[in-house]
């Protein structure tokens, strides 16, 4: 079949493959990266290793795995896969010349995350820690329960040697969780941010530590702010960088937590924040002989840069336009290979400002739509930017249905970037050869627009949220491009939850798709893994205002509900859990408000089948074509 001048079928844009896990080589000679691409046959997603050569300039798939880190010396390369038969990740060791893998850990509950030794001899990685002797006996003697809040299974620091493969076990799970770490250039030191547990009401309970492998001496480095992110040894490893909060940590547990970088001088524990003037929440990558290595979102872009010893923060050029999303750079700060999304296109991979591959070869040929920022002023006067995607041959006299897809976070955005990058839920490439144009409001508490902006929904979730969307609505129906009579809404988790308030709250949406979206704050509060993201955004628990709680629901406002509205939600989804949905179904049923629910069995916030988002796609794809267009 000729497939030319035709857009993208839903199979096609969930088989456009996802690029991860970029790490160069010492040596600036090789680029590893990982790719994940559909395997419809068994309905699963597969991830393997590619191997970017320089002297040869082609890219070469190598094996199956995710995560790999090239050794020192540049010579070999370590990954974690599953090996042969296995179910958990494990380490393996392979050399590039072809003698071989070996298989570094058994680790029963298989290995996190890892890191190279720099003298080459060994590797530190995280695992769970093991299972006390306690609660195996009383298994066998009572069965399967747990106590809430406790027995938690904390992830370790552990070692292994590469020649005597034997691991051992640097801290010992009973008094934190670690969460990142960087190793020292000499190889003997190990910082590492921790919480008391993996629970996520610690995750604002972080401390940093220092750590002597040979002695084994442990040190906490005091504070009183929040960190997190990523944390970095300086080269001479005197100093370590990481994000940390820009007000003390008690504020933000009813607060939106801001940002910055901050230096922890490890000879006399004096910290500086040396991006206070700096207006976005930077993540360091790696502390080069060049400077620390930064990223960042401005707006709709996202960039990196270097930040040298005199604090002048040097934006890496080639980086300036389009979405760069992760980045690796060498000790030395000599060679550089990132990921990046120019407009309208989706992601390739560079190494020292070349292009080294060709996935958007997958769209040549075809038809694509057409993504550009726009920007309109909400009801309170605050400037809204979103991205507005057309047709390429866009008819600009004609009055389109407009469907509004919100993204999730809320600090997160959408990029003017082919619609498969970030979403696996939407057919937007589907919905524009139908005849609709879409919109995507980055709406207040949005990351990328500065502080100010991030804290902008501050108990001011739902209404907040509506004035911006529908002013956006307006702002194209005034233009004349949009018919106000066909508007729809949709959206998964945070965005999910602005689509059901927004088409519950008024009656400007002729149909809506809640994904996975909040119903209820109270019944989210008391369900979800994560109750003080709620507190930091509506200010207090329900007990202490409930007022707020109700305000910003969606459920209190269902007996004015008229919107025909498909709620998708996946079973396990531990963030919204599963009554959200049942709580919206069943107000809008009893308000004789067309509605559907389908439950994803297994499926959290994502799945791990590609059927499953094709399922999701084409079911909000029927939807808005019944109520938009047919």
């Amino acid at each position: 079949m000729n497939k030319s001048n035709t857009y993208l079928s839903i199979e096609e844009l969930l088989s456009i493959p996802v690029i991860s896990d970029l790490h160069i080589s010492e040596d600036g000679q090789h680029v590893a990266f990982v790719k994940n691409t559909a395997d419809w046959e068994e309905n699963t997603y597969r991830n393997s290793i590619v191997i970017y050569e320089k002297n040869k300039g082609e890219s070469t798939p190598f094996i199956e795995g995710t995560s790999p880190l090239w050794s020192p010396d540049s010579t070999q390369l370590a990954y974690l896969s599953a090996g042969d038969g296995g179910t958990k990740n494990q380490i393996f060791v392979e050399s590039i010349n072809g003698d071989g893998r070996v298989q570094v850990t058994d680790v029963g509950e298989g290995v996190i995350v890892f890191k190279w030794d720099p003298s080459g001899k060994g590797i530190y990685y995280i695992a769970q820690s093991p299972e006390s002797e306690k609660i195996k006996k009383r298994r066998e003697q009572y069965g399967e329960f747990h106590h809430v809040g406790k027995e938690y299974r904390n992830h370790c620091l552990w070692y292994v040697e590469l020649i005597e493969q034997v691991p051992n076990q640097l801290t010992d799970g009973r008094d934190f969780h670690i969460q990142e770490f960087d190793v020292s250039a000499d190889g003997d030191k190990v910082v590492f941010m921790a919480a008391p547990s993996p629970d996520g009401e610690d995750g604002h309970n972080g401390e940093l530590f220092l750590l002597d492998r040979p002695s084994r001496g442990l040190r906490k480095l005091e504070g009183d702010k929040v960190v997190g992110g990523k944390v970095c040894f300086s080269p001479q490893a005197t100093k370590v960088c990481y994000t940390a909060s820009l007000r003390e940590k008690d504020y933000y547990t009813t607060h939106i937590m801001d940002s910055t970088l901050e230096i922890y001088d490890l000879t006399n524990g004096e910290r500086i924040q040396p991006l206070l003037d700096f207006d976005h929440a930077v993540v360091p990558i790696r502390w080069t002989a060049k400077g620390i290595l930064l990223m960042w979102q401005d707006k709709t872009n996202y960039r990196i840069g270097l930040l040298s010893e005199d604090g002048k923060l040097n934006m890496i050029s080639e980086t300036t336009d389009g979405c760069t999303m992760e980045s690796s750079i060498t000790g030395d700060g000599n060679h550089l290979a990132y990921s990046k999304a120019a407009s309208n296109e989706t992601f390739e991979v560079y190494a020292d400002g070349e292009k080294v591959t060709n996935e958007n070869g997958l769209l040549q040929g075809r038809l694509t739509s057409n993504r550009e920022v726009i920007s309109w002023n909400s009801r309170d006067g605050l400037e809204i930017e979103g991205v507005l995607t057309t047709p390429k041959d866009m008819d600009w006299n004609k009055k389109h249905p407009l469907l509004v897809f919100i993204h999730g976070g809320p600090a997160w955005a959408s990029f003017p970037i082919h619609s498969s990058c970030f979403n696996d839920k939407y057919p937007v490439e589907k919905f524009i050869e139908n005849g609709f144009i879409v919109l995507e409001p980055n709406y207040r508490g949005s990351s990328g627009y500065g502080n100010d902006f991030l804290k902008a929904n501050y108990r001011n979730l739902g209404i907040g949220d509506y004035e911006d969307v529908i002013s956006g609505v307006d702002e194209l129906v005034d233009r004349g491009i949009a018919d106000q009579d066909r508007v729809g809404v949709m959206g998964w988790s945070q965005g999910g939850f602005i689509s059901a308030f927004c088409s519950i709250y008024s009656d400007r949406f002729k149909a809506a798709s809640v994904g996975g979206g909040i119903s209820n704050w109270v019944t989210n509060y008391v369900n979800t893994d994560l109750p003080s993201f709620i507190r930091m955004h509506v200010g207090d628990t329900p007990w202490n205002d409930p007022e707020i709680y109700a305000k910003t629901s969606p459920a209190t406002y269902i007996q004015s509900a008229s919107t025909p509205t498909l709620i998708q939600h996946g079973e396990k989804d531990a963030r919204v859990p599963l009554p959200n949905a049942f709580e919206l179904y069943k107000g809008l049923s009893d308000m004789g408000v067309e509605t559907e629910l389908v439950v994803f069995e297994g499926m959290g916030y994502s799945s791990d089948k590609p059927g499953i988002h094709r399922a999701i796609m084409e079911q909000n794809l029927s939807w808005f074509l019944k109520w938009l267009v047919n």
